[in-house]
């Protein structure tokens, strides 16, 4: 009884810990929360002076003491102080409004696929640090099939590729469960890296992370282009060290990219090969389904069906795909359980 009095009067939360940005979904209300998984940090004092969108603005233009930094690095915690910090700001940003609170929420974390336990204890260990009562965690590609409303608790073959800031999980999921799955450190932060180190090749131009991402959301593309779009870059010439401004195009950026999408395509032509027949042909009859901002580069859906000789389907609004599905998991825990990878903390929860 005291269980169901704690549960009625606190806010349980789904987050979607992301490398680049977080969400947060709260129990009866839905997504609140969608900002960068940034935090600016004062090395001196060691205060946090801002979370979210606020630290994103700081990026590039800080003083010598003040770093803006990102406390997940591939999707797990690399700055156990500091996504505690993160974490906290986002638990009381959605517990701000309740009238009465007698107790921290339960709350579901996403993470990626094929992570060590170490890495699970990390994010259980921070949640409840930042004022977690019980900590459940979800594999991304799950919690993403599940807001994508597809039928994964079903005997049949769901082949999902969520494409995020650090992590790119490839996964074929059945009965509730990941067969076979990859996670690769290629995704949007590594091809803006690509981007950088182009410019900086083909045109001795240095430029910033924030820059290239910019240029990626714009004009970024998978396959060329009938008509090629331009960009503006500004940065600092490495001969004259001097500012300066060059027009690229997209068919710059997608060189910039290419190896880094033709090393995804082979990963997931290699999760083809490990899928079980039967699997494989329940997929072959419902396509591949793409999610996560990298879903959003021009021409990835066409450069995934070329490669792979299947249709490729990109879900609707794939930017919250993994915190609708926990927060539908958050909805439903007593039916859903079975979804949630093994916890510590989660296993003992009744």
């Amino acid at each position: 009884m005291f269980k169901k009095i704690l549960r009625y009067f606190s806010e349980d939360i789904a987050i979607d810990l992301g490398t680049a940005n977080s969400a947060v979904y709260v129990r009866g209300q839905g997504i609140v929360i969608n900002e960068p998984s940034v935090v600016a940090l004062n090395t001196k004092t060691g205060q946090i002076l801002a979370v979210g969108e606020e630290a994103k603005k700081m990026v590039g233009r800080t003083p010598a003491h003040i770093q803006a930094v990102r406390p997940l690095v591939r999707g797990v915690v690399s700055d156990f102080e500091v996504t505690e910090q993160m974490l906290r700001y986002f638990i009381e940003k959605a517990h701000h409004k309740k009238f009465i609170s007698l107790s921290w929420p339960r709350i579901i974390v996403g993470i990626p696929s094929r992570v060590t336990e170490v890495e699970k204890k990390a994010v259980e260990d921070a949640a409840k640090n930042a004022g977690a009562r019980e900590v459940f965690l979800i594999e991304e590609p799950v919690a993403a099939a599940i807001g994508a409303r597809l039928p994964i608790q079903e005997a049949k073959g769901t082949f999902i590729i969520d494409i995020g800031g650090g992590t790119t999980d490839i996964a074929v999921i059945s009965l509730g469960g990941i067969v076979t799955s990859q996670s690769l450190s290629i995704a949007g932060d590594k091809l803006s890296d690509d981007i950088v180190q182009y410019v900086q090749q083909k045109y001795q131009l240095l430029i910033g992370e924030r820059t290239a991402e910019e240029a990626k959301i714009s004009i970024g593309c998978a396959v060329p282009l009938k008509e090629k779009k331009e960009f503006r870059l500004r940065g600092r010439n490495l001969v004259s060290g001097l500012p300066e401004e060059v027009i690229v195009d997209s068919e710059d950026i997608r060189k910039a990219m290419e190896k880094s999408l033709n090393a995804m395509m082979e990963a997931v032509k290699g999760i083809i090969e490990s899928t079980p027949p039967e699997l494989l042909a329940d997929i072959m009859g419902s396509g591949i389904y793409i999610v996560g901002g990298g879903a959003l580069l021009a021409g990835l859906d066409v450069l995934l069906s070329a490669a792979t000789r299947m249709k490729v389907k990109i879900i609707e609004d794939p930017l919250t795909a993994v915190v609708r599905g926990g927060g539908i998991v958050l909805e439903n825990l007593d039916t859903l359980r079975e979804v949630l990878a093994d916890t510590s903390s989660g296993m003992a929860i009744k």
